[in-house]
């Protein structure tokens, strides 16, 4: 289960920002957004093809954005200055979910050991809740796109999440000769050369650090098509369940999405 407790108190923040940003005046833009990603853990063989694109899931989220060109307040535009013309404010509420499994040589079909098939049984569930903020940087002018003066506006972005993470861990194998019986999570089911904490299903939270590349097309006055693709590095490596510490674990959990989204201008 998702730790309410961290999530409930990320949504208070959340919203005590939002009312003192919504004080400042500037005006307010929402959206949607939605698309497939891929999910690097530490299942299967890393940098294999078939790891990459067969540990796919997807995910959906709600948008808000603080648009500093121009004032809800007044109906007018802004202070003419470098960073109102250039920065958008992105808040985001998000959630992601990623069935995994083990890809590459190790479990092949030649593979005949115990160990090839405690990775072919074993599958993971990454699941998610993001809550947090990013600093959008279009190159072109925000007014001059709002006033359509080009229909597309690109941009890239750099920010911080709070994520809370519940994986789901199963195996199909069972060893004949348990250590322990009637435990799905028994270190003896899964490979022989992990730890026997590597596999934990338990339910967490961290911090990640999240960037990413987009463009945004003008479709009238009031709202935009958005494609978006992003990075997010997790500071943790126990988002997906699994942390099996062999020396070729060198990087925590991260996923690569890429989402469209529709924001739609309030004010």
């Amino acid at each position: 289960m998702l730790n309410m407790k961290h999530v409930a108190s990320a949504f208070c923040l959340f919203v005590i920002f939002q009312t003192a940003n919504a004080q400042l005046g500037f005006s307010h833009e929402i959206g949607v957004i939605a698309g497939p990603l891929q999910f690097r853990s530490d299942f299967g063989s890393r940098e294999d093809s078939k790891t990459n694109f067969g540990n796919t899931g997807f995910g959906i989220g709600v948008v808000h954005y603080l648009n500093f060109a121009y004032r809800a307040d007044c109906n007018c535009y802004t202070t003419d200055t470098y960073f109102n013309d250039h920065f958008k404010l992105r808040n985001e509420i998000s959630w992601n979910k990623t069935k995994l499994d083990h890809f590459g040589k190790h479990v092949d079909p030649s593979k005949t050991t115990a160990d090839a098939d405690r990775l072919r049984g074993h599958k993971g569930v990454a699941k998610n809740l993001d809550i947090g903020t990013q600093l959008e940087f279009y190159p072109l002018s925000i007014r001059s796109f709002q006033s359509f003066s080009y229909r597309v506006a690109p941009f890239v972005s750099l920010g911080v999440h709070y994520t809370s993470f519940s994986p789901e861990v199963s195996t199909t194998y069972e060893n004949p000769n348990p250590l322990l019986t009637g435990n799905v999570l028994e270190p003896s089911n899964f490979y022989s050369s992990w730890d026997p904490g590597s596999v934990d299903a338990s339910a967490g939270s961290t911090w990640s650090v999240v960037s990413s590349v987009g463009i945004r097309y003008k479709l009238n006055k009031l709202s935009d098509l958005m494609l978006d693709v992003r990075w997010q590095y997790y500071f943790s490596d126990w988002v997906d369940g699994l942390n099996h510490q062999l020396k070729f674990n060198k990087k925590n959990d991260w996923l690569l999405w890429v989402n469209v989204g529709y924001i739609f201008y309030l004010n």
